[in-house]
């Protein structure tokens, strides 16, 4: 039995936590509808940003979203790299060899460019002055 709907999750108002910003709210709106699995995620990040939070609490969603370690960012750039794989996702089979090609490095590239940028260590720096480090 489903007990959500993704996509349906509206969290409980908390009046000393501040609503989303219009352009936030924009793109959850913008975002919703594509599938469940990504309605699912949106409804998480939804949570995640209108949840209270102690330090210790926003500490942890920083380094997890996207810190120097494991990390939310790092898990999205693998499933986008997973995408564009022919050999890994099989819709792509069907498209010419170039294209497969040409998809496939576009994917990588945007991996590496994920990988090398300095993004991640700034949300590292981040938790660190949170920590007092």
């Amino acid at each position: 039995m489903i007990t959500h709907r993704p996509g349906t999750w509206t969290p409980a108002t908390d009046t000393t936590i501040p609503p989303l910003d219009d352009e936030s709210q924009g793109l959850f709106e913008d975002l919703y509808g594509f599938t469940a699995g990504l309605d699912l995620v949106l409804d998480g990040l939804r949570l995640i940003a209108l949840d209270r939070h102690t330090l210790d609490a926003t500490n942890a969603h920083l380094a997890v979203l996207a810190g120097d370690g494991p990390s939310i960012t790092e898990l999205i750039t693998r499933l986008v790299v997973r995408l564009g794989d022919s050999n890994q996702n099989p819709a792509l089979r069907d498209l010419p060899a170039d294209r497969q090609d040409a998809i496939r490095q576009l994917t990588a590239d945007y991996a590496a460019l994920t990988t090398e940028s300095n993004l991640r260590q700034l949300v590292s720096e981040t938790t660190a002055a949170i920590d007092g480090i």
